[in-house]
């Protein structure tokens, strides 16, 4: 509730008469609202976040069970109600009324899909959210730095697979300028990928992406909207819920100027089941978180931590959370005992009550708080009994729930997922590019060698014919000159005969017949060879 500018939401003293407060301008020094399960934490923040929309103020908070999405409906009259009215006396200023809410899911089932793209998250964040190792989360920069330096645009999860895949069969061509890249390494990145895939991560990076203006509206009555990120099943993703709430602040830090301290903060950010953030934090990450809490102040942001128990907040955080409401503890364990008497130290000592006892005799709806004062000063701890809210106190239906989120026009702008030109595509096309090239450079070397072939077989072919034709020159030569012989042997063996007769008759007898038959021979072969020579 709201009275004179503050927030009031609960009584302490006898006969519950005083009211307790939380001071606008000192609702940006964050706070907790811790206890044990069952002890009123949702009521609790129920009545803050009611109480900061009436004043103006968005908040963003995640809702793990489903029961803050009654917000959006007015409360119901009852028996239990009546009572709860008459025993604060708020009869006169309570009033049953609905809360402007936008519903959000990352999976898009139970609220206008939340998404952001891979490159606006970043490698430490991405780092985180994938579970990786300090080595491979270097690795994983250096992507990043690869990717920028080129331009490509990493929107959802194939752009970055493209990426590291593009790279690790190219590691020669980056190594000289971003230093060794282990290609074991990188396909351990692309394994943590496609497991995040399967928790839907493929849903969550993507385009249209969150603009983080969008979670500062108000209603025409001028309250501030309540966002509310549904989170039964992402709170299964611990390591994808994180990372995304994480992520939320730091684009809330890196957006919003400075304000200082302002009369009322610019945005409550409630952060449930936030030992999750914590328990498997890197020494990076825990730096970055310490770092936005710490810083985020003067953006005029409040964030404050609901969880368990405040040993579940490490103690450079929760020194900056300075409005402390902390029901029921339960201390079973010596860890435990332990756990609360810390819990006890951090309150300002009130004489009226030890702090350790109360803390472990509160009933359901009570808590131990201390807000600052107008000058920042922790308030002495107080005995509080937490107002109800004005909202609904139960789960809405699903048909009311769809009901709300199609009229938003938040799901005008967010509903649909796009698929612009980004990394993915632009290595496709490279890819391809290469391809077509080698395969360009695969046929012409083909053609070339097909061209040797077929000029080294013309040539054999010329030569086997060169040779088929000198053979049958040479064979028709023969003929001719065998030929030739034939008849100029005849010719000289006749001549030979002629000669021979002539000299033989000369002389006359048998004498002169031996001497003209030898002289006929051998004149006859002295012609023949004379003619051999010449036809040769």
């Amino acid at each position: 509730m709201v009275d004179n500018n503050m927030i009031f939401f609960a009584k302490t003293g006898e006969g519950l008469t005083q009211k307790l407060y939380l001071n606008p301008r000192m609702a940006n020094r964050h706070g907790f609202i811790c206890g044990a399960t069952g002890t009123g934490k949702t009521v609790t923040l129920k009545v803050l976040a009611e109480s900061f929309s009436k004043m103006g103020v968005p908040v963003f908070l995640s809702d793990v069970k489903g029961d803050l999405s009654g917000m959006v409906r007015p409360g119901e009259d009852n028996e239990g109600m009546q009572k709860r009215m008459d025993r604060f006396d708020i009869r006169e200023d309570f009033e049953y009324q609905s809360f402007p809410t936008v519903f959000y899911d990352i999976y898009g089932q139970k609220g206008t899909p939340l998404r952001t793209t891979i490159s606006e998250m970043g490698p430490n964040l991405l780092a985180q959210c994938l579970g990786l190792n300090d080595t491979q989360a270097d690795v994983l920069s250096v992507i990043f730095k690869i990717a920028d330096d080129q331009e490509l645009l990493l929107i959802d999860t194939k752009d970055l697979k493209a990426m590291l895949t593009w790279v690790s069969d190219h590691i020669a061509d980056y190594e000289m300028e971003y230093g060794h890249i282990a290609k074991a390494t990188i396909t351990t990145i692309v394994r943590a990928i496609v497991a995040l895939e399967a928790e839907g991560g493929d849903q969550f990076f993507g385009e249209p992406a969150i603009d983080i203006t969008d979670f500062f509206n108000r209603d025409l009555n001028g309250k501030g909207v309540i966002n509310i990120l549904d989170s039964e099943t992402l709170i299964n993703k611990p390591r994808l819920y994180t990372a995304f709430m994480l992520y939320l602040l730091s684009e809330l830090f890196e957006v919003l100027p400075e304000v200082g301290d302002p009369e009322k903060p610019k945005m409550i950010f409630f952060f449930d089941e936030a030992h999750l953030l914590f328990n498997s934090a890197s020494p990076v990450l825990m730096q970055k978180i310490e770092q936005v809490v710490k810083l985020i102040r003067s953006k005029g942001v409040g964030v404050y931590f609901v969880t368990q128990s405040p040993g579940d907040i490490p103690n450079a955080v929760m020194a900056q959370l300075s409005n402390k409401i902390e029901h029921a503890l339960r201390a079973y364990t010596p860890q435990e005992r332990k756990a609360l008497r810390a819990a006890a130290d951090a309150f300002r000592e009130n004489p009226a009550f030890d702090t350790t006892e109360l803390l472990q005799q509160l009933g359901v709806g009570e808590a131990v708080v201390s807000m600052l004062d107008n000058g920042g000063i922790p308030m002495v701890a107080e005995h509080a009994y937490i107002l109800p809210p004005e909202s609904y106190m139960g789960i809405i239906s699903d048909e009311e729930r769809a009901a709300v989120i199609r009229d938003s026009h938040m799901n005008e702008k967010y509903g649909e997922m796009v698929d612009p030109e980004s990394a993915y595509e632009v290595i496709l096309r490279r890819k391809k590019q290469l391809d077509d090239d080698a395969l360009a450079a695969a046929e012409e070397f083909q053609a070339a060698k097909d061209r040797e072939k077929a000029e080294k077989e013309a040539a054999k072919e010329a030569e086997k014919a060169a040779k088929a034709a000198e053979k049958e020159e040479k064979k028709k030569k023969d003929a001719v000159t065998g030929g030739v012989k034939q008849v100029l042997s005849s010719g000289a063996g006749t001549v030979g005969r002629e000669v021979g007769k002539a000299v033989g008759s000369t002389f006359g007898g048998s004498f002169g017949k031996k001497i003209g038959s030898n002289m006929g021979a051998q004149l006859g072969r002295s012609i023949l060879g004379t003619l051999f020579k010449i036809f040769k």
